[in-house]
């Protein structure tokens, strides 16, 4: 079914091993498809250490108003290329009154003000619009949410941190080592109900975990591709994200053309092919005939195991993750329980949803009428619910008939958002378990806050199959189980659906527009550089993966983004509830240091003294900040709100065995915190005081291992250090953050033109 290796290789354009020497390594690696496009959007002479500055930007309304604020502080005048602002995301104005759709009000505004493009709220969720009406061949876009893929139209698109989109609107450059490229070979065709979720989670079950493609582009080519529709391959594309890649690309056919030409953009097309032989950093091989219906048990996209293999000894499967959960929370943390779901040795789900960038397209939802034609979800049972990915694609389901057999069979069609996906919408009761075709499954995605009480947990699944399981009363059901007439129906697209509905006013800048902002919209406080020595005390120590999604977590914390002062307070709650209570015990330490006031803390003082008389410093020397350590941080979403709200918490650093992504680890520079990896966390714990002596030389020294000291229930030293670093990246860390960073360009003079 799938087959990696680990190594380079030489492929012909069909995907067939060639031998090759090494020294025609560095010619053959131009011939991927990758590499001609990162050539033609580097901006440096060298293509080894990229400049890239991206085509257009995207980002969603949870988080486009710290990047426009970040923006804004730095003397923005003019957007200088395409920057849509989608409001997909926060949009049912439940949480806090008025604040989602003061942020959206604020969106518009500066679309006004410096020429955005602004698509209202249940339009279109940012990626499928972006689909629709910006990607094309031979295109780099960057957007600040992480499923930010378009490689199946010929774009190779990046999800990143806010900061980056910040930058690209001060016409900075995105820069990054050449990433390495890997082959994914697709062979044969899928089986009868098999869908792009299947081979997606075969895709990030098979490579997750070995790191096979974390932070490389995956190139997809061999025959298997041309056997698929556009949208079936949109949906593996999409979830690449969550097998750790940075971009993807795709060979392109006919069919794109097709798809671009009935959207109205014939001229985006660009045949995109590998050309002659090329050079892969590995290989990834999947046999489309073999795949079968797939499932993701909580919590994590890559724990997959076929429904067949589940069906035969579900009691194992579940029990295991039962054991991972007791193991990752301790004795007296409460977990869901599972096997509870057993009914007469069948699982039993209690809601289904199928939604967002990858479940909520055409071909999924039409696939799911067939499987439900004659079918009626009674009001006891399990519900079902699904989410247009824009509303092009609702009225696509109204033409033909689709959306009606839907309705009738008791499925609920809700609007263009993405909040079911990351559990701001569709919450599941306490212990329930949701079966949802969305993208990510993590701990509390869908919703529930353990801390409070409220347990639930999602498994990913194709449409099909989900359709499959509720027509079956709940119990799970792979799609390819039944003998299914799968209809052939016609996708029509309206071209002047968004000529009036978006407002598109990208090239018409008017800075007489005054913005307004909501009582939610905040101001960064200030954050300050590091002075000569750091000396952190640890906030929190943490086994195993903390995401994105418990540093910053979704739910009804997203709707307070618009304040970093705010959100902070929501940092790790799902996690660990002490962590805010300890990180601003820190913090107010190091405001009384900053503001000269006694420093109340004996601890403190008497450490402080001993630190100052042996560095012969004075106190003004050092600062004095919190530290987060764990085994791999930050898996999960671009958003930047994971290092902001540790920085405004007077984090200064993370210390990590590995970070789960680049783009988490590009957000912890841009906020002023050093990245620190170390192989060993044995002496760590939370209390423990650790000194950096001379930071400014560890940052411009990057690459270099240096000290720490530990002072606390262990006194030693540990090595480690914070990886190779741009001029730019160091600057950044030696100015606390990317805000002050370009205040101080400004202020010299020697802001972009832009400015």
């Amino acid at each position: 079914m799938i087959r990696l290796v680990d190594k380079g290789v030489c492929l012909s354009p069909e995907g067939e091993l060639l031998p090759y020497g090494e020294e025609m390594r560095e010619a053959l690696t131009k011939n991927t498809m990758a590499y001609g496009i990162l050539q033609a959007h580097n901006t440096g002479g060298d293509m080894e250490d990229l400049k890239l500055k991206f085509d257009a930007l995207v980002s969603p309304d949870n988080n486009y108003v710290s990047i426009l604020q970040t923006a804004r502080a730095s003397g923005i005048k003019e957007f200088p290329i395409p920057y849509v602002l989608s409001n997909c995301h926060n949009t049912l104005c439940a949480v806090g009154g008025t604040i989602n759709e003061d942020d959206h009000v604020f969106g518009l505004d500066n679309a006004k003000r410096y020429g955005g493009i602004f698509v209202p709220p249940y339009k279109a969720i940012l990626h499928q619009y972006m689909r629709e009406m910006m990607a094309g061949g031979g295109k780099m876009i960057l957007g600040s949410d992480s499923h930010t893929r378009y490689g199946v139209l010929g774009t190779l698109a990046i999800g990143e941190g806010g900061g980056e989109i910040a930058k690209q609107l001060l016409s900075q450059t995105y820069d990054i080592k050449r990433p390495p490229v890997i082959a994914v070979k697709l062979t044969g065709k899928p089986a009868p109900g098999v869908g792009p979720q299947d081979v997606a989670l075969t895709l990030i079950g098979a490579t997750f975990k070995n790191n096979f493609n974390k932070n490389k582009i995956l190139e997809f080519i061999g025959d298997g591709v041309s056997a698929l529709s556009v949208e079936f391959r949109m949906g593996i594309d999409v979830m690449t994200t969550e097998s750790a890649a940075l971009s993807s690309i795709w060979c392109t056919d006919d069919k794109v053309y097709e798809y671009l030409k009935l959207h109205g953009r014939p001229e985006d097309y660009q045949k995109l092919q590998p050309e002659h032989e090329a050079y892969y950093d590995g290989l990834i091989e999947i046999d489309l005939s073999k795949v079968e219906c797939m499932m993701a048990l909580p919590y994590h996209p890559s724990n997959v195991c076929t429904i067949r293999e589940f069906k035969e000894n579900p009691e194992k499967y579940l029990k295991e993750i039962e054991e991972a959960e007791r193991k990752r929370k301790g004795d007296n943390g409460e977990i869901f329980s599972m096997t509870d779901k057993l009914r007469y040795g069948e699982l039993s789900v209690d809601q289904a949803l199928v939604s967002g960038c990858s479940g909520g397209l055409f071909e999924n939802i039409a696939a799911m009428a067939d499987i439900l034609r004659g079918t009626v979800i009674k009001g006891n049972a399990v519900s079902l619910a699904v989410n247009p990915a824009s509303q092009p694609v609702f009225a696509a389901l109204a033409k033909s008939g689709i959306a009606n057999d839907l309705i009738a069979s008791g499925v609920t069609i809700s609007p263009c958002i993405c909040g079911p996906c990351f559990g701001v919408t569709d919450v599941p009761a306490n212990h329930q378990l949701s079966i949802r075709h969305v993208t990510r499954n993590y701990p509390s995605r869908e919703g529930s806050k353990p801390g409070k009480g409220q347990m639930a947990a999602v498994i990913l699944m194709d449409a099909r199959s989900i359709a499959a399981t509720v027509r079956n009363g709940g119990r799970l059901t792979a799609a390819s189980e039944l003998e299914i007439e799968y209809s052939q129906y016609e996708y029509h697209y309206d071209t002047n659906y968004y000529k009036e509905q978006i407002f598109d006013n990208y090239g018409k800048a008017d800075s007489s527009v005054i913005i307004k902002k909501g009582p939610n919209i905040a101001d960064w406080p200030e954050l300050y550089p590091m002075n000569q020595h750091l000396l952190l005390k640890i906030a929190g120590v943490y086994e195993g993966s903390v995401t994105t999604d418990d540093l910053s977590p979704s739910g009804d914390a997203v709707a307070y983004r618009s304040n970093p002062l705010k959100l902070a307070e929501f940092t790790m709650i799902n996690k660990d509830v002490e962590y805010v209570k300890r990180a601003e015990e820190i913090l107010e330490i190091e405001n009384c240091r900053r503001e000269g006031v006694t420093i109340p803390d004996g601890e403190w003082k008497t450490l402080l003294s001993a630190i100052c008389r042996d560095l012969d410093c004075s106190e003004s020397a050092i600062t004095i900040g919190s530290v987060m350590v764990g085994n791999e941080i930050g898996d999960g979403s671009s958003r930047e709100q994971a290092a902001s709200s540790q920085k405004i918490l007077g984090g200064y650093a993370n210390i990590a065995v590995e970070y789960a992504t680049k783009r988490y680890r590009s957000n912890l520079i841009n906020w002023g915190m050093l990245p620190i990896i170390t192989e060993d966390l044995t002496n760590l714990h939370i209390g423990d005081y650790l000194l950096i002596r001379n930071v400014g030389e560890v940052i411009r020294n990057s690459s270099q291992t240096f000290e720490m000291e530990v002072k606390g229930s262990v006194n030693t030293i540990i090595r480690g250090n914070i990886g190779e670093m741009t001029k730019e990246e160091k600057e950044i860390l030696l100015s606390g953050c990317l805000i002050n960073y370009n205040k101080a360009l400004l202020q010299d003079g020697t802001q972009s033109s832009n400015q």
